[in-house]
């Protein structure tokens, strides 16, 4: 009997080893295949990290990825639990393109009744152009939006920014890449491009997508200076 039990010990310690270094193994190549997809567990470093991004990859977005980051944003703090929130999303290429094209002519209509005369219109198109080649390089596009038929609509200017603010960091914490899109890309292209129904207020509009490259962090100004106790001093 007794032997049996020394032999039952260490065949149990033997598994238990195992496993150990089984978990080991795993917890060592999730932390590889985090770090290599960009992915990030701390809450801490994706306040940091996330950056307004403007040029990104062609890369598809699993469908996983998008609905999470949505189900985070769908979180976030609401005037009495109304949640007056709707996501549009956006993936079809021509949608995209037609965007981009009515942000590109809308900009050129407005410099050509500027009388700006420190540039021409030529050279104008071609920075204008670059610059929303970069807003619509990303494959996926989210419009954030309130409903104003919400139980308490007065509230919804404070409840969309709450999720669209959710809804970036949940996308920085997977590695992707979002800016927070109001008059870059006017309320109504989105709304006539995408046949949004009058009783839908726009938030923003975001891109998403792994950026080309995460942009430099800017200097912010220190804590001491935006803190102060019981009574502002001035």
């Amino acid at each position: 009997m007794k032997k049996l039990v020394i032999g039952l010990c260490l065949i149990t310690s033997s598994l238990l080893s195992g496993q150990m270094k089984s978990q080991v193994a795993d917890s060592k190549s999730i932390d590889i295949k985090v770090k290599t997809s960009n992915q990030m567990s701390d809450i801490w470093e994706v306040f940091k990290t996330r950056r307004s991004v403007r040029n990104f990859k062609p890369d598809s977005i699993p469908e996983k990825d998008i609905l999470r980051i949505i189900d985070a944003a769908r979180m976030a703090p609401t005037s009495g639990n109304q949640q007056p929130w709707k996501f549009l999303i956006i993936r079809n290429k021509n949608k995209i393109y037609q965007m981009k094209e009515a942000c590109i002519k809308a900009s050129l209509d407005r410099f050509d009744k500027s009388g700006n005369t420190t540039e021409t219109h030529d050279q104008f198109s071609k920075k204008i152009e670059g610059v929303f080649q970069g807003y619509f390089s990303a494959p996926v596009y989210i419009v954030v939006l309130t409903n104003n038929k919400s139980v308490y609509p007065d509230y919804n200017h404070w409840d969309g920014p709450l999720a669209a603010g959710y809804l970036m960091l949940a996308a920085r914490a997977l590695g992707y890449g979002t800016v927070f899109i109001t008059d870059a890309i006017p309320d109504n292209i989105t709304k006539e491009v995408l046949q949004i129904p009058d009783n839908y207020t726009r938030v923003c509009i975001t891109p998403l997508g792994v950026p080309v490259e995460w942009p430099v962090t800017p200097e912010k100004k220190k804590l001491e200076e935006m803190i102060s106790y019981e009574k502002l001093l001035n």
